[in-house]
């Protein structure tokens, strides 16, 4: 017995946005000061409502009030999370600038080297084909440097 067709609108699968992967959110350097002023106010045992209300944690209100004690209003900004870099941008592009320049370095050294050795043969082709040469045509005279 085959089977029913099957309505595909009643199959499609609609996404709910209450299910949908959730974003951290941001506090405002505003917001963060507002909160942290409610909470000095606040009396015994009206800091669990406040931070109830405004779905916040209590480690957050202490990482902030901990910033705001450090560093002042600037300790609220944001701030890139990871690690601060313990070089500068300029400490950082001298060293990659170094570093490329003992490359090309070496690249040079090794070009200069091989242009190097292929002139020793040259000069004692030239040397034979002239056929004599300054001390009296010996071979040694026209052989690479051992230590190439």
């Amino acid at each position: 017995m085959p089977k029913p067709a099957l309505n595909l609108s009643q199959t499609e699968v609609n996404p709910t946005p209450a299910l949908e992967k959730r974003t951290r959110r941001v506090f405002s350097t505003e917001y963060k000061l507002q909160i942290l002023a409610e909470a000095d106010r606040c009396a015994r045992g009206e800091l669990g409502a406040l931070l109830g209300r405004e779905k916040l944690y209590s480690a957050q209100l202490q990482q902030w009030r901990r910033a705001f004690a450090e560093k002042g209003v600037e300790g609220l900004s944001k701030s890139a999370p990871g690690p601060k870099s313990a070089k500068t941008l300029e400490q950082r592009r001298i060293e990659q600038l170094e570093r490329e320049n003992a490359r090309l370095s070496r690249k040079l050294e090794l070009a200069n080297d091989c242009l190097t050795l292929q002139k020793k043969p040259c000069r004692c082709s030239i040397a034979r084909s002239m056929g004599a040469s300054h001390d009296g045509g010996s071979p040694r005279a026209c052989a690479a440097p051992e230590g190439l």
